[in-house]
């Protein structure tokens, strides 16, 4: 009973202080597109380059296509390129993605998006360290572009965000990342930024199923 009322307080949390908030952009949402095959998002890694270091974080498209399908794109759009991680709490999870990060208002930042909101695509794969899921709001299919790496496993989130990567390289970052100190609504004093994103052809040892 108390783990029950612990996952719920916790539920709870996430929804009130908005620690997985997507966005509160009161831009038209839009229908995500389908670009290109499924071909072309297969066996991907996205090397993201920080101010802190390298991370890099290989797909499953065989578990959320669209979203997977989404990031790629907006990356290599450059969509990314200066935005900052702008949510970090140590023991869970580091939050980038919005756009609203690079202004200098602090107040928008974490109520950003990409103006494409997408349906939900909540599978099985657990919210293990390194797993990387997209944010949203209350709404399940209010994901749109901002992101999280988890650095603790938390599987209370389980099949209620949807995981499409993992990281194969940089844990190190990312615990750098959210240890940094911080102050109100979790937001780092001195925020890591996104310098860019590689896509590139994942490596041999990059591949493989996804975690269980």
């Amino acid at each position: 009973m108390k783990r029950l009322v612990y996952l719920s307080l916790a539920l709870m949390l996430l929804a009130g202080s908005q620690i997985i908030a997507a966005t509160k952009s009161t831009a038209k949402t839009k229908t995500a597109k389908k670009k290109g095959t499924m071909s072309d998002y297969q066996n991907k890694v996205a090397e993201i380059h920080t101010t802190a270091g390298e991370i890099d974080i290989r797909f499953f498209p065989e578990a959320a296509q669209n979203h997977v399908k989404n990031f790629i794109d907006l990356a290599q759009k450059g969509f990314y390129n200066g935005t900052k991680f702008h949510r970090v709490i140590p023991g869970f999870m580091i939050q980038g993605g919005d756009p609203n990060t690079k202004s200098p208002d602090v107040n928008t930042w974490g109520t950003g998006g990409s103006g494409t909101h997408l349906k939900a695509e909540f599978n099985a794969i657990p919210h293990k360290r390194g797993i990387v899921s997209m944010a949203r709001a209350q709404d399940p299919n209010s994901a749109s572009s901002q992101f999280f790496i988890v650095v603790k496993d938390s599987n209370f989130l389980d099949r209620q965000y949807t995981v499409f990567g993992q990281v194969t390289k940089g844990m190190d970052v990312a615990d750098k990342i959210v240890n940094a100190p911080r102050g109100a609504n979790d937001r780092p004093n001195s925020p890591t930024s996104i310098e860019r994103i590689v896509i590139r052809d994942a490596r041999a040892d990059e591949k493989g199923p996804a975690p269980k």
